[in-house]
């Protein structure tokens, strides 16, 4: 078993207070806004087996087999093919989707051919690898998730009474739904800027009034005001609202797969993915737009969010079933002076993370590590342990072999 040293990342989005709370450190006053923990090169974990503290990745390309288990080497190949995250959100992340896993390769192979650097503000595909992912609530946490029904949209739309925004409702009731949703995105990202941003305007004026009102999308225009309020002028505004607005209770969770458009926008969650830094934006951001690419990978299809909460089985993990190999997440909640102990299965590598009370890992030798709030261990494949807590919910990262 390895302690985790993790890395916090500072994007601009983040909650300043969060993560300094769940880590029990004092916030630096700047945003503190992903804590990563696995072995992505870009933020690895380090861990300490004696001769200092080495990140995790490469300790895991010394003896992959050793450390993720055959069959995981077999299927994912040498790398630990999942990422932890504690998300940390103060503010509307970019409006995105992610590419399956046909469109990743195809699409990383052709802006390696044609030499654009891997660090370009223009690329697109930093890898060759899907990113599904899952985010589970531990505050209550708001999203946007999937296209809503077009009609619905029209609907909500049309109440909004802005005249630039009818050729868009109109779209919604006239076309067949993919061709609706289609067309009226295209039409949002590429329309001239001095007149999105003029319709934006009015939109989020609307939206505010809306949202002080009863009406069955009531939070949903509050989103979508406080959205403005974040980007004013933004073609991501209206793009946004296609989507569903989602809230989450804690232990509540989201699945996103490839395709779904989606933008988090409030809270404090655990997120698993996919190791892959592939991210195509539609809006709410800065950064490159490269809508042709975004239009071959959306599903423009109407989806129900549907709100996962774990099955528990007779071990008393808590898991959130995905249809993804790459990763697999499940929870144990431990009692107030609880002492009975959960077996954790050996096949597999996995991380723990405790967000609640106290843990600890015990190996049949005896070796024991204790997990506060905030801390996290890697237990390699092979490895045999056991956890008990005090009052104490812990998450479990792994492989779905």
């Amino acid at each position: 078993m390895d302690r985790l040293a993790n890395t916090v990342r500072p994007y601009a989005w983040g909650s300043t207070t969060a993560i300094p709370e769940l880590l029990g450190t004092n916030p630096t006053g700047e945003p503190q806004a992903e804590l990563w923990m696995g072995a992505h090169p870009g933020a690895p974990s380090r861990v300490d087996r004696g001769s200092g503290p080495r990140p995790l990745c490469d300790t895991i390309a010394d003896a992959p087999e050793a450390e993720l288990g055959p069959g995981t080497v077999r299927r994912f190949g040498p790398q630990l093919p999942f990422l932890l995250k504690l998300l940390a959100a103060a503010s509307p992340l970019s409006l995105q989707v992610h590419p399956d896993l046909d469109r990743a390769k195809a699409g990383y192979a052709d802006e390696e051919a044609r030499g654009i650097p891997a660090d370009a503000p223009h690329r697109t595909y930093r890898d060759a690898n899907h990113k599904p992912e899952l985010l589970c609530a531990l505050t209550p946490f708001e999203g946007l998730c999937g296209f809503r029904a077009p009609a619905e949209t029209a609907a909500l739309l049309a109440a909004l009474d802005v005249d630039s925004l009818k050729p868009y409702a109109d779209l919604l009731h006239a076309q067949p739904e993919a061709d609706a949703l289609r067309e009226v995105l295209t039409a949002v990202l590429t329309a001239e800027h001095t007149a999105v941003a003029d319709t934006v305007h009015a939109a989020a004026t609307a939206c505010a009034r809306l949202a002080a009102e009863d009406g069955p999308h009531r939070d949903a225009y509050a989103a979508y005001a406080s959205i403005a309020r974040h980007y004013p002028g933004d073609p991501g505004v209206i793009a946004a609202m296609l989507l569903n607005h989602v809230r989450l209770s804690p232990g509540e969770a989201l699945y996103l797969g490839a395709g779904v458009p989606h933008a988090y926008l409030d809270g404090l969650g655990v997120e698993i993915m996919a190791n892959s830094d592939n991210v195509l934006r539609c809006g709410l951001t800065p950064k490159h737009i490269d809508v042709p690419e975004l239009l071959r990978v959306v599903r423009f299809e109407s989806t129900d969010p549907a709100v996962l909460r774990p099955e528990a089985d007779a071990g008393g993990e808590e898991v959130y079933a995905t249809p993804v190999d790459e990763f697999r997440l499940s929870r144990y909640v431990f009692a107030p002076a609880s002492e009975t102990p959960a077996a954790l299965p050996a096949g597999a590598p996995q991380i723990l993370l405790c967000v609640f009370g106290t843990a600890a890992l015990r190996t049949p030798d005896g070796t024991e590590l204790r997990l506060r709030r905030g801390e996290s261990a890697f237990v390699r494949a092979g490895e045999s342990a056991e956890l008990t807590g005090d009052d104490a919910t812990v998450f479990r990262a792994t492989v779905a072999l």
